[in-house]
């Protein structure tokens, strides 16, 4: 027995303290990389990694997860072993892995985060596609009954309908310097209206996805949105408190048809950005920067933003 927790005049010390989900998944992926797991080998069962490490079977579910998104596991789900994958060793993971774009790097990692007893989102983007894509993963585990956390909340902050927004924006706008549309106001704005239709319907999907687990499975859920006077010019998504996802909206010229008409605007691709990840307890730098992000999101939630209503 180890001496620092035995027994002292026959009562014992504290427990070790219990490891984190960051810290198995660490550990598993040292073992991948050394050839301890080889690739094609099932894992052992999520129970056994849960009594080997002391630690609670979402921890471990939160571990697994984080390995099948850096592409050194497949088939993970609850309850049955994963495999490790084919070639895990063809490119770097973990903290040397290079950032991913939204629509690969986001899902598993909010998958994850529903693997909690409490799932807390806090999101900031132009439109919401990618968080709405993103929990359509968890919600489908939910209704499989592979997931079933006891509370939901959901906290996303949009650009308002009335500003101006620096982008989308036509060329034509952009080189004049003309605010409000070319043709005499945001509500002739074809551009604007494009952003804010699909605004309102990612919004309200998101919405209706979620809330829906209240009547199917007895889930605690609230959604909320508020809206910001500015154009975002990144994503940031914070996930549970302790991990925090960020992405910057990068612009370029494109073509969009509508209403039957060919429009040059300034957009971005907010599926394809680049995503980082920090989280707390990965370093100072990254501990620092969820803390920092969560104070801001915070602060914009509870002083300069709005009410936002998801139609017209």
């Amino acid at each position: 027995m180890d001496p620092e927790y035995a027994p002292v005049n026959g009562r014992k010390r504290p427990q070790r303290p219990q490891r984190t989900h960051r810290e198995v998944a660490d550990e598993l992926r040292a073992r991948i990389r050394s050839g301890e797991l080889r690739p094609g080998q099932r894992m052992p069962t999520q129970a056994k990694l849960a009594d080997e490490f002391g630690v609670e079977r979402g921890a471990v579910r939160q571990a697994l997860r984080i390995l099948q998104s850096e592409q050194l596991l497949t088939n993970v789900a609850k309850g049955a072993p994963a495999t490790v994958a084919g070639h895990p060793g063809s490119a770097p993971t973990g903290p040397e892995a290079p950032p991913r774009p939204t629509t690969a790097a986001l899902t598993p990692r909010i998958a994850a985060a529903f693997e909690a007893e409490h799932v807390q989102i806090d999101a900031v983007c132009l439109t919401g596609i990618s968080l709405t894509l993103a929990i359509g993963e968890p919600l489908r585990q939910i209704h499989a009954g592979r997931m079933k956390p006891a509370k939901v909340d959901v906290r996303v902050l949009l650009p308002g309908r009335n500003i101006d927004l620096a982008f989308p924006v036509a060329v034509e706008d952009s080189a004049d310097g003309r605010r409000g549309g070319r043709r005499g106001g945001r509500g002739d704005d074809p551009v604007h209206e494009r952003w804010l239709a699909m605004r309102n319907a990612q919004g309200q999907v998101l919405r209706h996805g979620l809330l829906a687990l209240r009547a199917t499975h007895g889930i605690d859920v609230r959604v909320s949105f508020r809206a910001l006077p500015f154009t975002p010019p990144m994503k940031l998504y914070l996930l549970n408190g302790v991990e925090a996802l960020f992405a910057y909206y990068t612009l370029s010229r494109s073509e969009a048809q509508i209403d039957q008409e060919n429009v040059q605007t300034y957009d971005a691709q907010g599926t394809r950005s680049a995503l980082f990840a920090f989280e707390q307890g990965a370093g100072m730098r990254d501990s620092a920067f969820v803390t920092q992000s969560r104070l801001w999101f915070d602060a914009l939630w509870e002083t300069i933003s709005s009410e936002l209503q998801l139609t017209g």
